[in-house]
């Protein structure tokens, strides 16, 4: 039986493809439902297809290539869509090892055999939390698309999917009896594995996380005429909580518990006012 082998040169070129589709400086911007994500959708369900899978973008813009045959399949991808402006390997290298294996399968075997490959729509975020990966377990109802807007521009989900033509496609929706697992590839986001001079990791634990939206209301005023001592500072309030969090978090966490203040808004937002209203959003992320 012929050995499988991986075709490095291929995997590299597939990147740099996918690199250049949304490139953004020396990194990628290719949010949900973009043109850029919506181009590289259709590449890899094209590249699935021509070695014998069959192969789909479904209508919240999954892609899925189920291998022909009987058996158990392992399941393996990753995600195409990027956060904005960001690295150009996050989600992309899972994918893209993903269809690699199953090219090599192909070329060994003659045709694809014991693995389904994927990419998950909206892993990052855009219009909801996992809205692709949840809808593929059947977690997510109409509804819940009626009122999903993508968090940058306000455009409802519902519009961004009519204008990729995916408006009334099915949702695809797994039988979770054909799979013995999922196996994703991924890149390091921290710097555990390269101070420990390690190539590769494997994953003990998911971590949950969690995240909270702190309001502050004060009175909005002219910065140049209110007394210190008679202001309502809706900036000041949340920046307050924001000290605390860092002085408070690290003496009652644990030490694998992450946190993160990743967004601040103050209204008016203008150097002369004070803010009459702020918010804050905290991120908590930890294995328990």
């Amino acid at each position: 039986m012929p050995e499988i082998q991986i075709n490095c040169e291929r995997v590299l070129r597939d990147l740099y493809t996918l690199r250049e589709v949304g490139k953004y400086k020396s990194g990628v911007h290719r949010p949900t439902l973009s043109e850029p994500d919506i181009l590289v959708r259709n590449w890899l369900k094209d590249q699935l297809n021509s070695i014998g899978f069959e192969s789909k973008v479904d209508g919240i813009a999954n892609v899925i290539g189920y291998s022909p045959g009987p058996g158990k399949k392992l399941l393996t991808g990753s995600h195409l869509e990027t956060q904005n402006r960001s690295g150009w390997l996050d989600g992309v290298l899972g994918v893209v090892y993903a269809l690699e294996t199953a090219r090599a399968i192909y070329e060994a075997r003659g045709h694809p055999i014991g693995i389904d490959v994927f990419a998950f729509a909206d892993e990052e975020g855009h219009f909801g939390s996992f809205l692709g990966s949840r809808s593929l377990i059947g977690q997510v109802t109409e509804k819940e698309l009626d009122v999903a807007t993508d968090r940058n521009t306000g455009i409802p989900l519902r519009e961004a999917l009519r204008r990729a033509n995916l408006q009334g496609i099915r949702r695809e929706v797994l039988d979770l009896d054909r799979y013995l697992g999922m196996f994703e590839a991924h890149i390091e986001q921290g710097l555990i594995l390269e101070q420990n001079a390690k190539s590769i990791g494997v994953i003990e634990t998911i971590v949950g996380s969690k995240q909270f939206n702190i309001i502050a209301k004060g009175e909005q005023n002219h910065a140049g005429t209110t007394p210190m001592d008679m202001r309502q500072d809706a900036g000041r309030a949340v920046l307050n909580v924001y000290q605390r969090l860092e002085t408070v978090f690290s003496s009652i966490m644990s030490n694998k518990t992450v946190w993160t203040v990743g967004k601040i808004h103050f209204h008016p937002n203008q150097p002369s006012i004070i803010p009459g209203h702020a918010e804050m959003t905290v991120q908590i992320r930890d294995p328990s």
